[in-house]
């Protein structure tokens, strides 16, 4: 717990670094580029298209408003593949600067994590296309979005700060996560319903794959129209808070020698 109040006391001291540096990540991703925000909804929309026309053969079967389906998982999916990758770099990626002056190294990652969050609730809009043009119902559930997404940024502010501790001395680690990604995607019902799946294998994705919680919860709001399960609310918070103790724990416990390793 003292643990947790220091990191705390630490985002409210270095807060305005941790705004310029998730101000810097935004702008250098959409530098030059003519439409700039608006690629947050266009980039997801292109991605759900495509998917929904190549997948909607195969996985549509019992699926109401499949593009939706689609979206909806892609959507918080996307943002932590993207995010967790980026904090995963983040302290090498900054190493000339933590050479010179002394800061909170966790901000670093952390920052990678709040720019992509910022992202994904820009990306809302692309969710918000594709309900309106299937005719999908708008409900006051979908006011619960950020709790859902809270959620998912406190649990890859923990798995990217455990990746960006190993990453300074395991570089292997950015490969072994590609694959392991890749794999997890497969592994959450994105593109197909759990239902699908043998049971023993749906027990252990509905169990212990954290991405489906907020997935399932996300298709609450969305596709039927309902609050969560008040038990995938407290998976979501579980898994989430599982994962920063960790992360926190790994990264305050190696810190001490990034600098001999960047």
């Amino acid at each position: 717990m003292k643990l947790f109040i220091e990191r705390i006391k630490g985002f409210i001291k270095y807060k305005d670094l941790m705004i310029q540096l998730v101000s810097r990540d935004l702008k250098l991703k959409y530098r030059r580029s003519f439409l700039g925000y608006v690629w947050s909804v266009l980039n997801p929309l292109f991605i759900m298209v495509v998917q929904s026309i190549i997948f909607t053969h195969f996985f549509n079967r019992g699926i109401a408003n499949y593009p939706v389906f689609l979206i909806s998982g892609q959507l918080l999916f996307n943002f932590t593949n993207i995010s967790t990758n980026q904090a995963m770099h983040s302290i090498t990626g900054n190493a000339s600067l933590l050479k010179k002056t002394y800061l909170p190294k966790y901000v670093f990652a952390v920052s990678k994590v709040a720019s992509c969050m910022i992202d994904c609730f820009l990306s809302v809009g692309a969710l918000l296309i594709v309900m309106l043009f299937t005719g999908a119902t708008f409900s006051y559930h979908l006011i619960f979005f950020p709790l859902i997404l809270v959620q998912c940024f406190v649990f890859n502010v923990g798995l990217g700060m455990f990746l960006g501790a190993m990453n300074v001395y395991f570089r292997d680690i950015q490969y072994i996560y590609k694959a392991f990604t890749t794999a997890w995607m497969y592994a959450t019902p994105l593109f197909y319903p759990v239902s699908a799946l043998p049971y023993n294998l749906e027990f252990i994705i509905v169990h212990f794959n954290p991405m489906y919680s907020y997935v399932q919860q996300m298709r609450c709001l969305t596709l039927y129209n309902c609050f969560p399960d008040p038990l995938m609310v407290g998976m979501g918070c579980g898994f989430s808070l599982i994962m920063l103790i960790i992360g926190t724990i790994v990264f305050t416990k190696t810190q001490k020698n990034f600098i001999l390793y960047i």
